[in-house]
């Protein structure tokens, strides 16, 4: 008897192939595949090649090519049946028993994706062919005819008759399992549950379409969006959207952007990011996050900018923060009030969208910021509530030493914060406030002390352009730790060394950087110093961070150098070091 492809390919998500072929072949990673020895011929130079994102191996030596359930049978001569049980126990599956209930379920699965296949064709070519104002509406919110295509969006119109059709070829009972139509007792007859809706398909993690997401596009009294109800295979908070495609996509970084509905997702990836997915207007669930990680080990979650957006991302935080590990980790963006992820990039484009996430913050700091927003300092017993709170959340962490280093970092933290009471009800902060110029105790745990330093210097620039012109020289040879800052730093000397400045320009180019100058304003360090200093004061503070800034660079070519003598000496090394120490003792 034959295992369900459902079954076989759910062991192949679980496990990937250099997990299964690593455990008897020696893998070293090339680019995004993996190279070995061949375990089929003798050979000294590698050829046998393993690829997790196509799943499959391939030798070149022999010619053997096949999957994980392949590389059981011909490595350890297992039939085939020996090689599922071995690696289904690995994947921590149950054994397959095939019953007679089991050879039942399989026939209504087949029914339910038949079903599933054949009402998504014939709605998707209804829009197609025949309905001009969906397509309108579509091609409005900026989804073109290949967009439509991928996802195979559809139209259901309000008099909408195709349960006749169905009828023909399934019985009663397999199409009432699907969810797809309700039966209206008034008027004796089957009812399409997405009429006058755009469609669009969900597909579990191999792509067999299993429910739809509806949203209408005339105004009638009726819910803007719904979804299938749950059925036998389609459990909401266990499938997320667009998986399917977005795994095909890893970037460098192993993120995926997590947003809230369809139309967010596809809007996203028209416009080029293909790493995204939905989980369809649920809260986020462990068995979601879980099914996430298996592809990408930083996501990022992205909900709309309104406070019920917000208050479920503090929700979701909280319910995966004992989840995280080293290898699995979360991170979050906030969008502004009122905003969702189709509205900025439909506002501002794909560019902006990118630079936008690169603000994300870990789930630990997103949790911080969240409760640190609504303390009363002044309130011993709000902040003893607000310690306990940060204490409970940590216990939670199923990871021992990660649990060991959030909470200690967390208590720090609150320990900064405490209040002290002075004089008729004012509050200084028990900050360790050292000299303005020197350390500042609000630097921003997202950045490194390089990129304070450099935050700095490009909010004087921005903010201050008088202080620049007659010193632009200054900044010509800076070189800051990445090219979206020097790329910032080039533009703004261009604007401020002009003979005429004009603000026009400037005001354009904090449009076409607005996320990173939002994010310089919000977390420049030396903001409410410099604003306190008359112009003298503030061309010395100036002089001050760019040799700080500068004794920083020297310090990491003195570490790198170091570092690589380590490793290995060799006289040019050792000579740059000496000229970098002697050039630091004479300054």
């Amino acid at each position: 008897m034959k295992y369900p492809k459902n079954y076989l390919d759910e062991i192949k998500l679980r496990l990937k192939v250099s997990q299964v072929v690593g455990k008897t072949v020696k893998l070293n990673r090339r680019g995004k595949e993996f190279v070995g020895l061949s375990p089929f011929t003798s050979e000294k130079t590698p050829s046998f090649t393993v690829s997790d994102e196509k799943g499959f191996y391939h030798c070149f030596s022999s010619g053997e090519h096949g999957n994980i359930f392949d590389f059981l049978m011909k490595t350890q001569s297992l039939k085939f049946g020996e090689a599922v049980r071995q690696l289904a126990s690995q994947a921590g599956m149950q054994p397959y028993r095939f019953s007679k209930f089991d050879e039942e379920k399989e026939k209504r699965y087949q029914n339910y994706k038949n079903i599933f296949k054949d009402f998504t064709n014939h709605h998707h070519k209804l829009l197609l062919e025949n309905f001009d104002f969906s397509m309108d509406y579509l091609n409005k919110r900026g989804i073109g005819k290949e967009t439509i295509l991928e996802f195979q969006i559809g139209y259901v119109p309000s008099n909408s008759d195709y349960y006749s059709n169905l009828i023909k070829n399934y019985s009663e009972k397999n199409i009432s399992e699907t969810g797809l139509f309700y039966n209206n007792e008034k008027f004796k007859k089957y009812i399409n549950r997405f009429h006058s809706r755009i469609i669009f398909p969900i597909k579990n993690i191999v792509g067999d379409i299993v429910a739809f997401g509806g949203r209408i596009i005339k105004d009638k009294k009726i819910a803007k969006y719904i979804n299938s109800p749950e059925t036998e295979f389609y459990k909401k908070g266990k499938h997320i959207f667009n998986l399917d495609k977005a795994k095909s996509f890893p970037n460098k970084d192993s993120e995926v952007i997590v947003v809230e509905g369809y139309m967010d997702v596809i809007s996203i990836y028209s416009a080029g990011i293909k790493n995204v997915v939905s989980n369809s207007g649920t809260a986020l669930t462990e068995s979601q996050i879980n099914l996430i990680w298996k592809f990408f080990s930083n996501p990022i979650l992205c909900l709309d900018g309104d406070v019920s957006g917000q208050r479920a991302a503090l929700r979701i935080a909280e319910s995966l923060l004992p989840n995280i590990k080293e290898s699995n980790k979360i991170g979050f963006v906030t969008l502004s009030k009122g905003v969702d992820p189709d509205d900025f990039i439909k506002e501002k484009g794909k560019k902006a969208f990118v630079e936008f996430l690169t603000n994300k913050l870990s789930i630990e700091e997103f949790i911080w910021k969240n409760y640190l927003n609504n303390l009363d300092r002044s309130d011993p017993f709000a902040s003893t509530k607000f310690e306990k709170k940060f204490r409970n959340l940590c216990e939670t962490i199923k990871d021992k030493t990660l649990r060991k280093y959030i909470l200690e970092n967390y208590l720090e933290k609150i320990r900064n914060l405490t209040p002290l009471q002075k004089g008729k009800g004012k509050i200084i902060n028990n900050y360790r406030i050292l000299s303005e110029t020197k350390k500042i105790s609000v630097a921003k745990e997202h950045l490194s002390k390089e990129e304070i330093k450099e935050y700095s210097i490009l909010y004087i620039m921005f903010n201050y352009p008088n202080i620049i012109s007659p010193r632009a020289e200054l900044f010509d040879d800076i070189q800051f730790s990445s090219s979206q800052l020097n790329k910032l730093k080039s533009e703004l000397l261009a604007i401020t060394s002009e003979d005429k400045f004009d603000q026009k320009n400037l005001d354009e180019l904090a449009k076409r950087h607005l996320s990173l100058i939002n994010d310089i304003n919000q977390n420049a360090v030396i903001k409410n110093i410099f604003l306190k200093k008359d112009e003298e004061k503030q061309i010395e503070l100036l002089n001050e961070i760019l040799k700080e800034l500068n004794d920083i660079k020297f310090s990491k070519k003195i570490e790198n150098l170091e570092n690589k003598l380590i490793e290995k000496f060799d006289e040019k090394s050792y000579s740059d070091l000496i000229k970098l120490k002697s050039k630091i003792n004479k300054e």
